[in-house]
């Protein structure tokens, strides 16, 4: 899922490719080291008990965790990871409004790095929480990533 993961400077958040425009979130800020997107739930998003379903959640978790960790400030360029490990807790559920989602760098060098996460509802509610690693891509080690 990460690895088609986008910036504010290519977007702004909007057009995002495949499974992350059918997800239908948005990109609330983006900078070093946090990355924070929001989703407004709608019925697609929702399981069979009427409450957001888990797989939503942590692919959103996914998204953001590695957004964490490949902040890329030059327009017109990206950096990519991909998942090593994902662990995700369900706390609490919901069925409607706005969920976000936020994603911290914990620790990391030039390939390797971690980064925790959190969900909450629009009322503050915890929904899950996240703890995963990621590497990054070849040729996304440095700051100017690569040419989108």
């Amino acid at each position: 899922m990460s690895e088609a993961t986008q910036n504010l400077h290519i977007t702004g958040g909007k057009d995002l490719p495949g499974f992350h425009n059918m997800l239908g979130y948005r990109q609330v800020s983006w900078e070093e080291d946090k990355a924070v997107i929001a989703l407004d739930l709608k019925p697609e998003h929702l399981n069979l008990g009427g409450v957001i379903h888990g797989g939503v959640l942590t692919s959103l978790l996914d998204i953001v965790l590695a957004e964490a960790g490949t902040y890329c400030p030059y327009p017109g360029r990206m950096r990519k990871a991909i998942t090593l490990t994902l662990t995700t807790t369900f706390t609490g559920q919901c069925s409607a409004g706005t969920i976000t989602v936020t994603g911290i760098k914990r620790a990391g060098g030039t390939r390797i790095f971690n980064s925790t996460g959190e969900v909450r509802d629009d009322k503050g509610n915890l929904l899950a929480i996240a703890e995963g690693t990621f590497r990054i891509r070849s040729g996304s080690e440095k700051p100017e990533g690569v040419p989108i």
